[in-house]
């Protein structure tokens, strides 16, 4: 397989899309903010005999991503696969949401995916092949109480996954979104006091007018890591422009 970098990479999803693409013989080049934690999760895919490169850098400096790139097509040769996955979270109301967090959000979780779009999508424009995945959330599509600035965000997110595939789909490229729902991550975890089981989560919450997840449990970060895995590869050869969700049903197929 050709070389994917991943963003977010250090854990998490992140972490689960690089295993799995490098489980199935894919060079991979980690793009996190964090230098020590991208060194390790590269450190811990070499382990299993992966060929993986640390690329560390911030997804909101758009020099630094473009540094990134170039390091990772030095070492690992043309990108063939994009998976943006670097993400963050603050909770509160529109009413009562900070100015900094509202910016965060948009910063990373927007602006970053666009950052990366333009420096790796130039690139396979001008080869006539690639894949890009964004990783988004199902709170682009459905309302939720509390997360306007992340919505917002993953949303911004998905409009400028779905425009570049428009826009480099004359040159083979194609551009997905995948929408996860509750994941078992270190994200879901800071959210709040949830039980250990998760259960909560799986019967929703009437009181801020989230669905259950119908089919009973909170999804592992290796289920969106296998869909990523699939819109990446050949197997989803005339698949772009589609945004699919892993969440359990929980927002019934929007």
């Amino acid at each position: 397989m050709s070389a994917a970098l991943v963003t977010g990479a250090a854990g998490g999803i992140g972490a689960a899309v690089c295993r799995r693409l490098a489980g199935a013989g894919a060079p991979v080049a980690l793009l996190d903010r964090d230098p020590e934690a991208t060194e390790a999760a590269a450190d811990a895919l070499r382990a299993r005999g992966a060929t993986a490169v640390a690329v560390p850098g911030d997804v909101t400096d758009a020099g630094a991503v473009e540094k990134a790139v170039v390091a990772a097509e030095d070492a690992l040769g043309p990108l063939a696969t994009l998976v943006n996955v670097a993400g963050v979270l603050h909770v509160a109301a529109v009413t009562e949401i900070d100015d900094a967090d509202w910016r965060h959000c948009l910063d990373v979780n927007a602006t970053g995916v666009m950052h990366a779009c333009r420096a790796v999508g130039a690139r396979f424009a001008a080869r006539g092949r690639g894949s890009v995945v964004t990783v988004a959330s199902n709170a682009a599509g459905v309302p939720r109480t509390g997360m306007a600035a992340y919505a917002a965000s993953k949303a911004a997110a998905v409009a400028v996954t779905r425009c570049l595939g428009l826009e480099l789909a004359g040159q083979g490229v194609r551009a997905n979104v995948v929408c996860p729902g509750s994941t078992d991550t270190a994200m879901l975890d800071a959210m709040g006091d949830l039980p250990a089981d998760h259960a909560a989560l799986v019967r929703g919450s009437a009181e801020t007018f989230k669905l259950g997840i119908p089919l009973g449990r909170v999804a592992a970060p290796e289920d969106v890591a296998e869909v990523v895995a699939f819109l990446a590869s050949d197997a989803a050869r005339h698949v772009t422009l589609q945004t699919v969700y892993v969440d359990g049903g929980a927002s019934l197929g929007p």
